[in-house]
């Protein structure tokens, strides 16, 4: 039997803490979760296999097209995906040889579009499939970055999502007019504010009832209903009101990926979704135990949030077809490529240190602690600098599955029932025949099996009634949840807000007097 790639000791893990994976496919459990499965993408050329663009059957390359985005929702909705989660960065991967130029020549992530305007592209050809996308909160004034959300949350009748992130790139940062990215801790404590802001604008600033729409009276919104913020903050200074009336959700879908103690207090505060990579059972299991113990601690369930956990499925009719695809593929990696993200992703610089160097050699504290994390997968090897570009170089930080769909779904079972995952975030190694494989084979076989949303009956997406995102995630209503911050938050009494009116307006004119002419300018101001 195939199984997860020799990159990853997962099935060691599995051999202790899962059933067996032949029985867990061989009947289907009474009380069995289903998988879930959100796609991993970016509006770039390479995404988390760096290298593969240049593979004859990858599409990437049309990402500027409008239709490659309408083809990946319309087969992402085919195969009951939850969503398609648009991860992006605002910087560019400079680290490795202290300049952009290997992450331009093998396109790591640049060239890199905006992930927010595919979204009405996407929402127009469907009507299920969600939307994640990823906004760094450092560079975003909450002010006019809510007026976006809630301007996307109309447009796809409610199936939008934000990623929070911070950022990680001081490339980033530079050009956003900052000298660096700021502390790591200080980046969630901005956070924290920035969501009471924004969740005051979402939340509370126009009650229920407040756009009337009413002709008659010619009335469109109730002023009495609609509140200015009045937020003073460390941060932030929002007076006034929201820009938008209430969209489907209000607040979308939150999403979050932190896994360092601060981040997931972070999460277990505001995530209704969580992101994990890990490269076996037994690290994945830690983070998920975290971030349900985390929610408890912030008087929420610990189930109140859903957790993907990142993969890669390499799979083909056969077993063989299957092996022989997964060897292709990884012919395909670019070391340097891959060891450019890495740098990226870990501030250290590998262009310095040889291939065959282990992680002994490494003089920095960074660089030990971002390769800790290859140990973690198997504590007893000694991994080189190729050998973390090659971990990296297909799918990224997490196991990749191989095998027929049989034995994908085997693996994908195991996995779940040992980690307490919800789901899968799915990268690609070829756009979209990844997805498409994933689509056609695996999740039949899923389904056969009741571990996957069905195609109808209960659970099934029903085309006469599409839902919310929250709604579909959750299946509640389309409002965060009463225990949520989002609910909690409150606004103080502030003073009408308004133009002030100057002082010489408000005196009386003198009797008699005739009152000054108005000269009023028939063009627009101009900006």
């Amino acid at each position: 039997m195939s199984g997860p790639s020799e990159r990853s000791p997962a099935r060691d893990d599995d051999a202790d803490a899962a059933p067996d994976a032949a029985s867990a496919g061989a009947a289907t459990p009474t009380r069995a979760r289903r998988i879930r499965f959100n796609a991993f993408a970016m509006n770039t050329v390479g995404h988390q296999s760096p290298g593969l663009w240049t593979h004859a059957r990858d599409e990437s390359h049309r990402y500027t097209d409008p239709d490659y985005w309408v083809e990946l929702a319309t087969l992402l909705e085919r195969g009951g995906f939850d969503s398609v989660f648009l991860a992006d960065v605002l910087g560019v991967y400079d680290v490795h040889g202290g300049s952009p130029d290997a992450a331009l020549r093998h396109a790591t992530q640049v060239p890199l579009n905006d992930p927010l305007l595919v979204v009405p592209l996407m929402a127009a050809a469907t009507r299920h499939l969600g939307f994640g996308v990823t906004c760094a909160l450092t560079y975003e004034q909450p002010y006019s970055f809510a007026r976006r959300m809630s301007t996307l949350d109309h447009l796809t009748r409610g199936r939008v999502g934000w990623n929070i992130v911070t950022g990680y790139l001081d490339s980033a940062a530079r050009n956003l007019g900052q000298s660096q990215q700021r502390a790591h801790d200080e980046r969630y404590d901005l956070a924290d504010e920035y969501l009471e802001v924004v969740y005051k604008l979402w939340e509370l600033s126009w009650e229920e009832g407040a756009v009337r729409r009413d002709k008659a009276a010619r009335v469109f919104v109730d002023p009495a209903k609609v509140h200015a913020i009045g937020h003073h903050g460390e941060h932030y200074r929002v007076p006034g009101i929201h820009l938008c009336e209430p969209s489907p959700q209000r607040t979308p879908v939150l999403f979050q990926a932190g896994t360092s103690s601060r981040g997931r207090a972070f999460a277990g505060r505001h995530a209704e979704c969580a992101f994990v990579s890990g490269p076996s059972v037994a690290v994945v299991r830690g983070y998920v135990d975290g971030l349900r113990q985390a929610t408890r601690e912030a008087g929420r369930s610990g189930e109140d949030v859903l957790i993907y956990g990142q993969a890669l499925i390499v799979t083909a009719p056969t077993s063989a077809e299957a092996r022989a695809k997964h060897d292709a593929l990884k012919r395909h990696v670019d070391v340097e490529a891959a060891l450019t993200l890495l740098s990226g992703w870990t501030g250290v610089d590998f262009s310095r240190y040889p291939l065959d160097a282990t992680i002994d050699y490494l003089d920095t504290q960074a660089g030990r602690t971002a390769l800790a994390s290859f140990s973690s997968a198997d504590p007893t090897r000694r991994w080189t600098v190729r050998e973390a570009a090659e971990f990296i170089g297909l799918g990224g930080r997490g196991p990749v599955f191989v095998g027929d769909p049989a034995e994908i779904a085997d693996q994908l079972i195991a996995w779940q029932d040992a980690t307490g995952l919800d789901g899968f975030n799915l990268a690609y190694a070829l756009a979209h025949e990844t997805f498409r494989d994933v689509v056609d084979l695996v999740v039949p076989e899923l389904r056969r099996r009741g571990r996957y949303r069905p195609v109808d009956g209960p659970g099934a997406d029903d085309d006469a009634r599409p839902r919310t995102l929250r709604a579909r995630l959750f299946d509640r209503g389309d409002r965060l949840p009463a225990t949520h911050a989002g609910r909690l938050v409150r606004l103080a009494e502030v003073a009408p807000s308004g133009p002030v009116a100057s002082s010489e307006a408000a005196l009386p004119a003198p009797d008699g007097a005739d009152l000054p002419a108005l000269t009023i300018p028939l063009t627009e101001p101009v900006a």
